[in-house]
């Protein structure tokens, strides 16, 4: 007897939970899902009404978030013990098509997450935009994280003294150039949202960090001159541990790994107690981007920095339902030879 491999209600229903838990730019959540009933593939589509124009107007960080929730996709495909084959950008007459996501029996051991919890941190990933300890996360852990994003294409790398600082210098220049920017800082606010706003998108004012009151970390003042309650400055861990997330190549496909590869270093760091923020602001202007890229790499072309450390629990942010297009498949039923 063999079962047929299809996408019930149940298994989609755990699939879109994953994926909207994905980190993404703004908290917009830039994509949505549709299925295929005749080929019993999970589409991942983007959605052009929660973009950025300004500030991401070559929709690279929508590409990330995207890649983001298609990791998360494949995390939960193999807890519930299908293969996941994922194609990325698979019709190049549908460019909004991101990737289809067709689930496959069995499930071979090569094919477990190579770090326990990986699937569990999912729901316990949050953007922690408080002070870290500057107590050091140690280096086997900073191992994984960046073997964590060589195995996904990517590349982690984790700079010295005078690296870090040369990348949180380049990260306060974009944050000026972006205050200094009225239409920025406008598209920023939008994604702002007030306590108990009816909205699953965006950031909640409470879950905005405070500023550093050593001006050490340029963190992202997403209010701006709004005067809107704040933190006050808190003092932010005086060692940065930073890791910058590269690619060879930068093309769509590109982008799209790229995000898989950041959410397996996220989910790697938070396995291990390790919290996270992105730091986003170098990469929204072109020179700015180019200037964060490794000066002996010649094809390093630079996606996000991760900053890293010990410290509180953030916090989630809300998240859109999930709901998908297409009608999902009755329950599977036994076929006999």
């Amino acid at each position: 007897m063999r079962t047929r491999s299809v996408l019930d209600a149940a298994t989609l229903e755990a699939l879109l939970a994953a994926a909207v838990a994905a980190p993404s730019i703004h908290n917009t959540q830039p994509w949505r899902f549709r299925l295929d009933p005749e080929h019993q593939v999970l589409e991942v589509r983007s959605a052009p009404e929660r973009t950025l124009p300004l500030t991401d107007p070559m929709h690279r960080a929508q590409y990330l978030s995207v890649g983001a929730a298609v990791f998360n996709l494949r995390l939960a495909a193999l807890h519930l013990g299908r293969r996941p084959e994922v194609r990325l950008l698979p019709d190049p007459h549908e460019p909004g098509l991101l990737a289809a996501v067709r689930l496959t029996d069995p499930l071979g051991d090569d094919d477990r997450a190579s770090v326990p919890g990986l699937y569990e941190a999912i729901a316990r990933r949050h953007t922690s935009r408080m002070p870290f300890t500057g107590r050091p996360v140690p280096e086997p852990i900073v191992a994984e994280m960046m073997s964590a994003a060589h195995a996904a294409g990517a590349r982690l790398h984790v700079p010295d003294i005078v690296g870090t600082r040369r990348l949180l210098n380049l990260t306060a220049a974009a944050e000026a150039r972006n205050h200094a920017r009225r239409d920025r800082l406008a598209e920023t606010r939008a994604w702002i949202t007030a306590p108990g706003a009816d909205t699953p998108y965006g950031i909640p004012v409470t879950a905005l960090g405070p500023a550093d009151a050593g001006r050490r970390i340029p963190m992202r003042d997403f209010t701006g001159p709004v005067p809107v309650t704040r933190r006050p400055a808190l003092w932010f861990e005086r060692h940065v541990q930073l890791g910058l997330l590269w690619t060879s190549h930068d093309r769509r496909d590109d982008w799209l790994r790229a995000g898989q590869a950041l959410q397996y270093v996220l989910l790697t760091a938070t396995a291990h107690g390790v919290r996270t923020s992105l730091l986003h602001q170098a990469m929204e202007w072109s020179d700015l981007r180019a200037a964060t890229a490794l000066p002996r790499h010649k094809r390093c072309h630079p996606q996000v920095m991760v900053r890293f450390g010990y410290g509180p629990d953030a916090a989630g942010t809300p998240r859109g339902p999930g709901h998908v297009t297409g009608r999902p498949a009755a329950p599977p039923t036994a076929d006999t030879d």
